[in-house]
């Protein structure tokens, strides 16, 4: 078969075509073993290749073979089915890493936003289960301060507004966030105040409650559900509201090293192939 024909393949009642170079990707699967005929559960029948197996699964079984990736729905759930078929397929690399137990974990993100307001401050602290989530929002959570003096040391008597410097938000831990804005009184008198700012909204917002309302917003946007809001001291008046995101499908390469595997290895899992059939 020239490596320039479609390949025709009906798995289960669902049929698929690509090119046999694609399908040879993986020498030792019964795929490439199917171009040669050489394959009894594998029939050519009315110009396709059937194979008497579930062809939805299939779906992931081909974009693997084309892609050396895996990646799946965030809300996908048949794993040991498709291991199932990527060990029918003798695609023994694709097999091992549907083995691991990491894939069967739950992939639910819960973040939490707490909010304090006094009188002419608020603080606001995020606490995520996922590091790069807060990492993101590090990134985009912006505090700003008045700067009273100028880098030569006088002051802006002439400028209606206070010239803004960025300051560092706090990082208590890799998962968690703490910045806050308002003004600050000294003796009656207003002596500073610190904004806020959430990419890619620009504003510089100094009120706390018009910042929470845009953080909700934002987080809502980035697909977290609100699931719940309690008020955790309300003394205090402490906030806290409670979102769940599921995570983005996540993408699992197979590297042409591990791809390739040694001749021993796979004749025995090809051995034990042979003893179940």
């Amino acid at each position: 078969m020239s490596n320039q024909e479609l390949v025709n393949v009906n798995v289960g009642g669902m049929k698929f075509s690509t090119l046999p170079a694609t399908l040879r990707r993986f020498p030792d699967s019964r795929l490439a073993r199917m171009l040669d005929n050489s394959d009894r559960e594998i029939r050519f029948l009315n110009g396709h290749f059937f194979i008497d197996r579930d062809g939805s699964l299939f779906s992931y079984i081909l974009d693997y073979v084309r892609t050396s990736q895996l990646s799946l729905p965030s809300d996908f759930s048949e794993y040991e089915r498709l291991q199932r078929e990527a060990e029918f397929y003798q695609l023994f690399s694709l097999a091992d890493l549907l083995s691991q137990d990491a894939l069967y974990r739950p992939r639910i993100e819960i973040l939490e936003v707490r909010f304090l307001l006094q009188e002419t401050h608020a603080f606001f602290r995020l606490f995520c289960s996922s590091s790069s989530t807060i990492e993101m929002m590090a990134d985009r959570i912006l505090m700003f301060a008045d700067q009273p003096m100028g880098s030569q040391g006088w002051s802006f008597p002439f400028s209606a507004q206070k010239p803004l410097a960025p300051v560092p938000l706090q990082r208590p831990s890799h998962h968690d966030v703490v910045f806050q804005c308002g003004t600050d009184y000294t003796n009656g008198e207003h002596v500073g105040a610190r904004y806020v700012s959430i990419k890619p909204d620009q504003r510089k917002l100094i009120n706390g409650t018009n910042v929470l309302g845009l953080l909700l917003d934002i987080l809502l946007k980035e697909g977290f559900c609100l699931i719940s809001t309690r008020s955790v001291s309300t003394e205090e008046k402490v906030e806290c509201y409670t979102f769940e995101r599921k995570k983005k499908p996540e993408v699992l390469t197979i590297h042409e090293n591990s791809r390739q595997e040694n001749d021993e290895t796979v004749q025995v899992k090809q051995a034990k192939s042979n003893k179940k059939r």
